[in-house]
Order: C-alpha cells, then sequence, then structure tokens
C-alpha cells in the first residue's frame, strides 16, 4: 500500500468522525492483504471487528458482531468461486442496514450488478485500487454512509459489454433509418418516399435487415414486426 499522507480530517489515513465508530468485519483469504487492510482501517480510526479467511467464518463474525460495514472478497475457499458475493447476498438479507464493500481482482460485471441492485450501501471495488489509500477509504465512507461505490474499471466493462449487446450495431445507417421508418409503421412505397428511393431499393434494405438481425422467415412470426419490436427495445 502506498503511505499514508496526513489530512484535515483526523487521523494520518484521513480518519474522521465518518469513520471513528465505523465497525467493520474483514473478510479475504489473502492474509497479508487482510491484515494490511485492518491496519489502515483502525488507523483510520475503525474498529475492525473481526476477519475471516472463508464464508462460513464471515457469516458466524456478522451475526455475532452486527458490524456497519463488511469488506469481503468475492472468491473465497473453499471453492474460490463465488463464495463471498453468496456470503454478501445472504448478509444483505438478514442485516440489510450492513453496508457491504466487495473487493474482487477482476471486474466481473455479471456478480456486480447483481450485488449493485441489492440496494443501497453496497460497493464493488478492484483489488488494485486498493493501493490507493484516499481513493479507498473514501470509498469505505461512501458505503458506510448508504451510497454505492463502482470501480471505474467496472463501468468501462458495463459500456463496452452494452456496446457488444446492442443487435442494431450490425445495420448501416442507411438500415437503420429505414428500420426506423418500418417502426413508424410505414410501407415500403411510403418508405421509399420519404427516402428518395425506388420501392424495389427498400425492398432489397429491408431484406438486409431482416437477414442482419437473424430474423428466419417462420409461419408463426411476422418478422416486419419483430424486427421492429428488435428496434424498439434497442433504443
Amino acid at each position: 500500500m502506498t503511505p499514508a499522507t496526513p489530512s484535515a480530517e483526523g487521523g494520518p489515513d484521513g480518519g474522521g468522525p465518518e469513520t471513528a465508530d465505523l465497525r467493520v468485519v474483514l473478510a479475504d483469504d489473502d492474509v497479508l492483504l487482510r491484515e494490511g487492510l485492518a491496519s489502515l482501517l483502525q488507523r483510520s480510526g475503525c474498529a475492525v471487528v473481526g476477519q475471516a479467511a472463508d464464508a462460513t467464518q464471515l457469516l458466524d463474525l456478522v451475526r455475532r458482531a452486527a458490524p456497519g460495514l463488511v469488506v469481503v472478497d468475492i472468491r473465497m475457499p473453499p471453492g474460490q468461486a463465488t463464495e463471498g458475493l453468496d456470503a454478501a447476498r445472504t448478509i444483505r438479507q438478514e442485516l440489510p442496514a450492513t453496508g457491504i464493500l466487495v473487493l474482487s481482482a477482476h471486474a466481473e460485471v455479471e456478480h456486480a450488478m447483481e450485488l449493485l441492485a441489492s440496494g443501497r450501501g453496497v460497493g464493488y471495488l478492484l483489488k488494485s485500487r486498493v493501493s490507493d489509500v484516499q481513493e479507498f477509504l473514501d470509498a469505505l465512507r461512501r458505503v458506510a454512509r448508504g451510497g454505492s461505490v463502482v470501480d471505474p474499471a467496472l463501468v468501462q466493462e458495463l459500456v463496452a459489454a452494452r456496446r457488444r449487446a446492442d443487435p442494431l450495431d450490425v445495420l448501416s445507417s442507411r438500415e437503420r433509418e429505414v428500420l426506423e421508418l418500418m417502426a413508424e409503421g410505414r410501407s415500403n412505397a411510403g418508405i421509399g418516399r420519404r427516402l428518395w428511393v425506388t420501392e424495389g431499393t427498400v425492398e432489397k434494405h429491408v431484406r438486409s435487415i431482416l437477414a442482419k438481425l437473424d430474423l428466419p422467415e417462420t409461419d408463426d412470426d411476422h418478422r416486419r414486426v419483430r424486427a421492429v419490436i428488435t428496434f424498439l427495445e434497442a433504443r
């Protein structure tokens, strides 16, 4: 961790009224990281009321100590899968007022979104973010106050995932114009008049749109309607 710097808020790491009375439980099977976090938080005025190396220990500690904040790794023994996230879900159900800050080695969009959708007082940070002491402490305070914290790397992943998931990306700009006019209920002739092209050209664009959106013709579906629905859902 980087050296602490003095702050007007309180102790050498910027602790103050917002952290002085905060009771924290730490859960991570990496003992060096866990002890380092404990030392940092204690110097910042927090009361570290327990440390856990696995999800079972974490749940036992939280039920006994009723902390204001839990800092937990997403992957923990015995399976190194989602034990930490599963424990966080249980804590949120049993003690909804407890803040939860999840640490992860990687930006895992699905897991993070599930956590962040669980309500107030939640956060998701990459472990690399802990090296910036002040940034980490600021995140901890926000979660403890009932706010939400999202790692910038996760935001980038979410934006990229949204771009990858847009089904209209496969369409050309002209095809998008045609599909938008289809959504307005215009016929091929009406679209042609609007775009100053022939009806035959519009028909070619429509066939291309249906093919690119992977809408094969069936007896039960109207492909033109399904294309419009895809357009509306993507907006």
